[in-house]
Order: structure tokens, then sequence, then C-alpha cells
């Protein structure tokens, strides 16, 4: 491996440089859930995809808002990074709670030149990744499904199952009892 060699394309620079100040500063100080709405508007200004009524903690890291799309009632919870060098889908009433990491860029390890590598992560309809997760590139979360705290997820979790541990193997079915 030559690192000497290394270049990343960076086209968003100066929206990016922006969107580090005011994620610093700004939507930092918006707590609280009444100010989520203005803190969904500046997501908005860069770029997200999601209705003013989901939930974004301010403390949460998010690298690229141009790369994020929330659906109705899901949520980013605190202290979550999300690395979305790539999309990143949250689906309706979803959730990623504290200190979980979605990271959708990696190196190619097979090059000489460790060339950066993207691929999206989807994150399905009623689905939970607990606290202190991470997220591996490319994957998805099936509807429904839960990755339990402190997994490692790096293969798509299919709909309606738990997942847990690291690497994150399947644990059992999702089962929702009758109200």
């Amino acid at each position: 491996m030559n690192l000497s060699l290394y270049s990343e394309h960076k086209p968003h620079r100066i929206k990016r440089l922006l969107w580090i100040f005011v994620s610093n500063t700004i939507f930092r100080v918006l707590i609280g859930g009444q100010l989520r709405y203005i803190r969904n508007l500046i997501l908005r200004c860069f770029g997200a995809e999601l209705p003013l009524h989901v939930m974004v903690y301010p403390d949460s890291t998010i690298f690229a808002p141009w790369n994020l799309t929330m659906k109705a009632h899901s949520c980013i919870g605190p202290r979550t990074k999300i690395y979305n060098k790539d999309k990143i889908i949250l689906g309706e009433n979803s959730v990623v709670s504290q200190d979980a990491s979605l990271c959708t860029a990696g190196h190619d390890i097979t090059s000489p030149n460790h060339e950066l590598i993207t691929s999206p992560i989807t994150i399905g309809d009623q689905a939970w990744v607990g606290a202190e997760a991470f997220v591996g590139m490319g994957v998805t979360i099936g509807e429904g499904a839960v990755v339990g705290a402190r997994a490692a997820v790096f293969k798509d979790v299919e709909p309606w199952s738990v997942v847990g541990g690291n690497p994150a193997k399947f644990i059992k079915k999702r089962i929702i009892k009758d109200a």
C-alpha cells in the first residue's frame, strides 16, 4: 500500500465547511423537543430530505445533511455519528439510538492506493438501531428489525428479526404483541 499517492475527491468542500460551522454552533444550542423544527429547517437548508416533525438530537454529528433522508416520525438519538459520505435513509418510525454510528464509507483494501469507497445505508420502517451499535456501509436494516445495543452490523438484517453481537448474528424473530 502506498498512501503517498492517496487523494480524495471532495465535491462539497465549501458547503461542508459551512455545515461544520453551523452544526457546531447554531444547531448544537437549539436544545429541546420544540426547537427540533428549527434544527430540521437548518438540515433542510443543507439539503436533507425530512418532514419537520422528525427528531434529530442537537448533539448528533451529521457529516453531510445533503445525503440524509428521514421519513415520518423517525429519530436520530443523542450523540449519534452519521458519517454519510453516501446516502442514509431512515424509514418511518425508525430509531437510531444514542451513541450509535452509521458509516457509509471505507477504503478499498485490495487497492495499492487505498481509494475511498462508499455505499448507502437504509434503515427500514419501524426498525431500531440500539445504543452504541455500528452499522457499516452498504447495509440494509429490514423493516421492523432490531439491532441490539453495541452490535456491529456488516451484512443486511432481515425484516422483523433481532440481531446482536460483533459481528451481529441472528438472535430471534421480532413479534409485536397485540395491544
